[in-house]
């Protein structure tokens, strides 16, 4: 029963309740940001994408070069490079690091955002081009000399790739979305398939629905499952909450928060989110402020659920309780990321990951 801890840095220190400190690369920070997840025990970090973000390859490599085995989780938009391109740039890396790369395949759910890097496709054809890359991708990490493809996005002869990843088969896939689209091409490809965090029972619907997609497409394992939260942690649960409150406190009186990889955070009055997992976000926060043992959702409210964004609060006892809630109905990756990136980093290390991972192994051994 091994469970996976990913965190995510950045190139400078930023939150939804933290204004942008420092240059948008501050290579410093990053090498700091990224020590720090690997002294507090993290498997892997994820490094976001966006229009206006830094190119995260190279923050993955600047990072690894000052970590021993800190993994790399790298999003990654199909359709901005070629798929042979993309498949050498992480193969590359992934040499360099000594295996600590992983992908993360995002297909987009933001138009204005997509646009913004000059694709103009519909959803449902982004779906279908990543559908695409995904195979391609599979295909030059795996295959044995020269290969062609002719498919309706990409086309290409005689491609002979001289470098492969390190890990065999291949480089680690992950993949988010919640959308019926995102099920069927993340549970075709995927290794783990990632959701934010819903309430228990939403999030069992959903492991679900990945599940029939990974058989609908033939496959006899499905992806593993991958859940984000953003704990709020506090000595007692008075003091979780009364931290809980202040850090909501601080999005709104930011309208909506300061940092998002992923839209935005307010929007124009008739608008509505159209990513799926926002929506879903959204409803949740609709149907109750607090679900199951410690799910808050307000903070998804306030942002208008741009990203991941609802919390785990109460004691590093309480929350680490509802994360094995997860764990008991399928979930084998936690994506915790804090408010206060840094700092909370650095207590979950200290506070959070080490009971998780003690009840694990008190399971195992029982």
């Amino acid at each position: 029963m091994t469970v996976e801890f990913i965190g995510m840095i950045g190139a400078q220190h930023v939150s939804e309740i933290h204004a942008a400190d420092g240059p948008p690369v501050d290579p410093a920070f990053l090498r700091e940001f990224a020590r720090a997840h690997e002294e507090a025990g993290f498997d892997r970090v994820l490094i976001g994408y966006g229009s206006s973000s830094p190119e995260n390859t190279q923050l993955a490599a600047h990072a690894a070069a000052h970590t021993e085995r800190l993994g790399f989780l790298v999003a990654h938009r199909p359709g901005f490079v070629a798929p042979t391109l993309a498949a050498r740039t992480f193969a590359t890396a992934d040499q360099l690091t000594g295996g600590r790369i992983a992908v993360h395949i995002i297909t987009g759910g933001n138009d204005a955002d997509q646009r913004r890097d000059g694709d103009y496709l519909s959803k449902e054809e982004r779906y279908a081009r990543t559908d695409e890359y995904l195979e391609v991708l599979h295909r030059v990490w795996t295959a044995e000399g020269p290969v062609d493809h002719a498919g309706e996005h990409y086309r290409f002869e005689d491609y002979n790739a001289t470098v492969k990843p390190l890990q065999r088969p291949r480089i680690p896939l992950y993949f988010g979305g919640s959308s019926e689209a995102a099920y069927r091409v993340g549970g075709k490809h995927a290794d783990v398939f990632a959701l934010w965090g819903e309430p228990l029972a939403q999030t069992a619907e959903q492991i679900a629905a990945v599940r029939a997609a990974a058989a609908a497409a033939g496959r006899t394992e499905p992806p593993r499952i991958s859940v984000s939260f953003r704990p709020i942690l506090g000595a007692t649960e008075e003091q979780a909450w009364d931290r809980a409150h202040r850090v909501l406190n601080r999005i709104n009186a930011a309208r909506g928060g300061l940092a998002s990889f992923t839209g935005p955070k307010t929007l124009n009055p008739g608008q509505q989110v159209a990513n799926v997992g926002s929506q879903r976000l959204l409803a949740a926060a609709a149907a109750g402020e607090l679900h199951d043992r410690a799910l808050w959702t307000p903070t998804a409210a306030a942002t208008n659920a741009a990203g991941n964004s609802t919390a785990l609060v109460g004691t590093p006892e309480t929350v680490a309780a509802a994360l094995l809630d997860y764990v008991d109905i399928g979930v084998t990756t936690l994506l915790i990321r804090g408010y206060d990136p840094f700092d909370d980093a650095v207590d979950y290390g200290r506070e959070l990951i080490p009971l998780v991972r003690q009840e694990i192994a008190r399971r195992e051994a029982a």
